[in-house]
């Protein structure tokens, strides 16, 4: 069953409700990209693989987790630890691509709690994925958190931005592997804690430009 790339900074908070309802055979992978609040141990003491990746940055964090998931169980998932997506959801996400029907399937975010999606956050994520579909042909309207891929052709992608373009880049080199690339829904709440980027204007503003500097 896959692994789970969970990268934190600081979810102490979300991360025990989070790891109690990962699904039975799903195995976090709990990165800690430089927490203060103990999320590491945390997650330790909760049964989670944890791994530290003294580098800031979103896309550094991810890789950190891609490079420690095992190969030989073909697909790797990620979501965003703060509470936000429900884990049962990556059933569904994972689902197609473990029965081969795709490589890369992202969970696209439909709000369930109030302020769950921010609309400054929401309109630049509309844009990104407008500019997606231009680019590729996919019909995708969210560059969700939560996904899933084989690990092995993640790893053969290159993708090289260790920053929040991470996530863009993953699906535009998929289109230039001419991968099989579909969304499926997943809920999305309210986050637990002090949102550090689609909460925040500077950092969606910040994620918009390094996913800017991807598209360049």
């Amino acid at each position: 069953m896959p692994d789970v790339v969970i990268p934190v900074l600081d979810e102490a908070a979300a991360l025990p409700g989070l790891l109690a309802a990962m699904p039975t055979g799903y195995r976090p992978i709990v990165v800690d990209n430089g927490s203060t609040d103990g999320s590491g141990d945390i997650a330790s003491s909760l049964g989670a693989r944890v791994v530290s990746e003294p580098v800031r940055g979103f896309g550094a964090a991810c890789w950190a987790g891609l490079a420690a998931a095992d190969p030989s169980d073909g697909v790797v998932c990620f979501m965003d630890g703060d509470g936000s997506l429900d884990p049962a959801d990556l059933l569904r996400v994972a689902g197609p691509v473990l029965a081969g029907d795709a490589d890369l399937v992202l969970g696209a975010r439909r709000p369930v709690s109030a302020g769950a999606w921010p609309v400054h956050a929401r309109l630049a994520n509309a844009v990104i994925a407008a500019e997606i579909r231009r680019r590729s042909g996919y019909r995708l309207h969210d560059l969700g958190p939560m996904r899933a891929a084989s690990a092995e052709g993640l790893r053969s992608l290159g993708i090289l931005d260790r920053r929040f373009g991470w996530p863009l880049e993953m699906v535009l080199r998929a289109s230039q592997a001419s991968w099989r690339v579909s969304e499926v829904p997943v809920t999305y709440r309210a986050r637990i804690g002090r949102s550090k980027v689609t909460g925040t204007v500077g950092g969606t503003a910040r994620a918009v430009r390094d996913m800017s500097r991807v598209l360049r």
